[in-house]
């Protein structure tokens, strides 16, 4: 059962009752992101979230740690570029406590200086970590060309000469400025009880308050471009894509089966004729990033230097494929099927229905069923998915960006002609 109910300062609470559960899982939603910062503030967002388990005016990083370890329970949070979210899951006889603490982290955490100092190393070692992880970074580069000039395009984490700029001054100030209370959304799924969750939530919460500011968020340009990186690596890790969908477009649910039947599983067109047929990648896939005004279907692969013309030829015929001949009802029936399965499997998890929760009401304002996801799929025709493909396929707005050992390699713009 789904019920909502909005506080006297905008806060919005929602939660969904699933009565089989002795669990129930509570996350804080922050409809901010790391698209929201200012240039010379990249990575804050992802800092500040980092920052809310470092302790409080009444409990330090340990007390938060054991006082969720002694009840079994568990917690965490993340940082996306178009929100933030602080959550955990417990028992249900242990609500009031992990609304206490989620509650006390984001209302009262001190910044103490030491500890800003201490996750500023972690984080710069975060940001080294992807970079020595090609088959991660290849997508933070992708990414920048993608989007420039436009937030999306950095990093959620930052770089390492924003990350060394940030202070306990700076933080508080970008939340104050950040976190309204019409951007919150606090979710609960589970065995959870709306009106008890209400009580809790209100004590805490009922003398937030800030100064209402606009939200600046400029949609996003499309670059079509070519972007060689050189890196001392045995393979070449690619990434090539084009404009997608965003959330909240009715062609949502076409890009979605596009996406499973190009790259999206094991029996896809990608992973069957690179993979399965060539050997030519261990690891092959297509992606979705959507976002509220913009989105990118993309193409990730690993391959050796040698072969990385046979297979940008390959991914430009199933692209062709999809652009000159209807899929058929079988291979549309199957990646429906997909779709469904997989979102029903995430049901039977807390977390995910809590997640759920929030996401819709972020991008919808309300409850959005199974059943009318169900509805959207179920609506594509064969003759929809070929007219998204031909008109999201073409020269004019495909990028690729090759991360390795690329010095010499000859490459232009027509190995993106489609």
């Amino acid at each position: 059962m789904y019920q909502k109910t909005i506080l006297d300062n905008g806060i919005r609470v929602v939660t969904e009752k699933i009565p089989h559960l002795h669990s129930v899982s509570v996350g804080i939603w922050v409809d901010v992101g790391s698209r929201d910062e200012e240039e010379r503030e990249g990575g804050l967002t992802h800092f500040i979230e980092h920052m809310l388990f470092k302790g409080t005016e009444r409990r330090s990083a340990l007390d938060i740690a054991k006082e969720l370890d002694a009840v079994g329970g568990m917690s965490n949070a993340f940082t996306a570029k178009e929100n933030t979210c602080f959550h955990a899951k417990v028992l249900d006889a242990h609500l009031a406590l992990v609304v206490d603490i989620l509650g006390d982290i984001f209302l009262n955490s001190v910044f103490d200086a030491g500890e800003v100092e201490r996750e500023r190393q972690v984080i710069l070692q975060e940001i080294t970590m992807v970079e020595d992880t090609p088959d991660e970074y290849v997508h933070v580069l992708f990414h920048e060309n993608f989007w420039e000039p436009n937030p999306l395009s950095r990093s959620i984490l930052g770089d390492a000469e924003t990350v060394q700029s940030f202070t306990r001054e700076m933080s508080l100030a970008y939340m104050h400025r950040s976190y309204q209370p019409e951007r919150i959304i606090l979710g609960a799924a589970g065995s959870v009880d709306h009106n008890l969750l209400l009580r809790l939530v209100e004590s805490l919460f009922r003398d937030f308050s800030r100064p209402a500011q606009p939200m600046k968020r400029t949609p996003p340009p499309l670059n079509a471009r070519l972007a060689l990186y050189p890196k001392d690596l045995e393979q070449i890790h690619l990434c090539l894509g084009t404009r997608g969908t965003s959330l909240v477009e009715e062609t949502r649910y076409g890009c979605g089966i596009l996406n499973v039947i190009l790259g999206g599983n094991m029996s896809s067109r990608l992973f069957q004729e690179v993979r399965e047929r060539r050997g030519l990648a261990y690891s092959i896939y297509s992606f979705l990033n959507s976002h509220s005004d913009g989105g990118m279907l993309g193409i990730y692969a690993g391959v050796r230097p040698d072969t990385l013309e046979e297979t940008l030829g390959l991914i430009r015929k199933e692209l062709r494929r999809l652009k000159e001949e209807p899929i058929s009802d079988t291979e549309l029936r199957e990646a429906k099927e997909h779709i469904k399965g997989g979102m029903y499997l995430s049901a039977e998890s807390s977390d995910n229905r809590m997640s759920r929760l929030a996401k819709n009401e972020i991008q919808f304002g309300r409850f959005v069923a199974y059943e009318e996801i169900e509805a959207g799929l179920d609506a594509v025709t064969s003759e929809q998915v070929m007219a998204l493909a031909q008109k999201i396929f073409q020269p004019v707005s495909m990028a690729l960006v090759l991360l390795g050992p690329v010095d010499g390699l000859k490459i232009d713009h027509t190995c993106l002609d489609v």
